[in-house]
């Protein structure tokens, strides 16, 4: 038997992986609901996710697994619409005529951004088209002095700056210029007349969760169960001590009874953040990790054209998305559904220690700073999640700190790593790369791919 730890999408992507294979496998979910970072609101219509989801065109694992579940008649590509908010105007950035007429770069500002993101060096006045194509030449290389030396001073303080602090705060100066190429990759290619296709499934990424349940199957799955401890016996795996909640309802496991299992296994996926492992298994892991704090917010009223909303003026969240300005609000029952999030770098900033409540007064007031029209008696429900290790912190050297999916060497024969401190997370965290690294650690046991062919970028 084949034991998973951990039961987020990577974790269930490898049980599909394994299953399909001929293995038996188990899985073992610490939290009471399988999803992990994909796990779902109800609305009155379709669920919403806890934090926002969605699909680039440069995806193709997990549209492959959504099709091979058959769900894909429910994939839908749809525009997207960015904005930058900025001295107090929502400025439309996502079609060609739109980024020509934002009034706060010159000419020339847009021309060098602009070339950036199509990956072409002007640098020294000659195009030269291969200076990006290997990312990993600027592993090293801050992010800040890289895009001063290949854009400009202006488009470094007036446009990368506000969102760079709002995504990575205080690590800025540490992170890698190499994530930023990756990023810029990462997201597609983009039509200059209508902008960018993005994914999104019909009914939301639960319903990809419950495909894959029902794929695995939920015996092959134990929730409420957390995993205390990995032996091994002669350089390998041998069994996974389970400790696990009887008769829990999803209250806190004060109070509810609990059993000791031990299960023998063949090999183990852990599917869990990096910290998970080294309490297994000692196997210690360097990668910094930011948490998030975001809030769902079901109000009556659409307060914006835009989709993704950047914000370069002084505001308490990092970023305003609204929801149903890229899936209509009759999906959800006639809900206007809006994400406010904040990562934090640091669990001493004072954000993360406020209550949900407080959270949540704190942004409404900074919703109604933005958007006069606000009204906060249109307000449905919000609800507030948070989460310690939503995303690396990709800084200099991040490479050299990316756990192997094998840890046969490092651990013990039989143990392998499909968490986000994996290949498959670099140089940005998404569903596919769950996906993409619960694949690569099936295939491994399976003998499917060689450790040469998964562990590259």
């Amino acid at each position: 038997m084949i034991g998973v730890v951990g039961g987020g999408i990577a974790g269930l992507a490898a049980a599909h992986r394994l299953q399909a294979a001929g293995y038996d496998v188990r899985v073992f979910e610490a939290s009471e609901q399988v999803g992990g970072l994909a796990r779902v609101y109800e609305t009155t219509g379709d669920p919403i996710e806890t934090f926002y989801h969605h699909l680039s065109a440069s995806e193709e694992t997990i549209v492959d697994l959504i099709e091979e579940l058959g769900l894909g008649g429910d994939l839908e590509w749809r525009y997207k619409t960015d904005a930058y908010y900025v001295d107090g105007v929502v400025h439309p950035m996502e079609k060609i005529w739109e980024i020509v007429a934002y009034p706060h770069l010159s000419f020339y500002d847009k021309f060098r951004l602009g070339m950036l993101v199509k990956g072409i060096d002007v640098r020294g006045g000659i195009p030269k088209f291969d200076t990006y194509d290997d990312i990993t030449d600027f592993e090293d290389v801050p992010v800040r002095e890289f895009l001063l030396e290949h854009t400009t001073r202006h488009v470094y303080e007036s446009f990368w700056e506000p969102l760079l602090d709002a995504k990575f705060g205080s690590r800025t100066e540490d992170v890698s210029a190499a994530w930023l190429l990756g990023r810029v990759k990462f997201r597609g290619e983009r039509d200059l007349l209508r902008g960018e296709q993005l994914g999104y499934l019909d009914g939301g990424f639960g319903k990809l969760l419950d495909a894959l349940l029902e794929d695995v199957g939920e015996d092959a799955i134990t929730t409420g169960a957390r995993v205390t401890d990995l032996a091994t016996s002669g350089g390998s795996v041998e069994s996974l001590t389970v400790e696990r909640r009887v008769g829990a309802d999803g209250s806190a496991a004060e109070g509810v009874d609990t059993a000791t299992e031990t299960h023998e296994v063949d090999g183990v996926v852990v599917a869990a953040m990096p910290n998970v492992l080294e309490e297994l298994t000692g196997y210690p892991c360097d990668v910094d990790f930011q948490g998030t704090v975001c809030s769902v917010w079901s109000m009556e009223e659409s307060l914006t054209d835009t989709y993704w909303l950047n914000i370069k003026d002084e505001a308490p969240f990092g970023v305003f998305i609204e929801h149903t300005n890229f899936v209509p609000p009759e999906r959800y029952g006639g809900e206007h559904l809006y994400y406010t999030a904040s990562y934090i770098q640091d669990p001493g900033e004072e954000l993360w220690g406020l209550s949900d409540a407080a959270v949540e007064a704190r942004w409404q007031e900074g919703i109604a700073g933005l958007f006069p029209q606000f009204d906060p008696d249109s307000v449905n429900w919000v609800k507030t999640a948070r989460n310690p290790r939503t995303a690396p912190v990709y800084e200099r050297g991040y490479l050299d700190m990316v756990v192997p999916y094998n840890l046969g060497e490092a651990v013990a024969e039989g143990v392998y790593y499909a968490g986000m401190a994996s290949m498959a997370q670099y140089p940005e965290r998404s569903l596919n790369g769950g996906i993409e690294a619960g694949y690569a650690c099936a295939d491994l046991i399976t003998g499917e791919r060689s450790v040469d062919a998964v562990q590259t970028f």
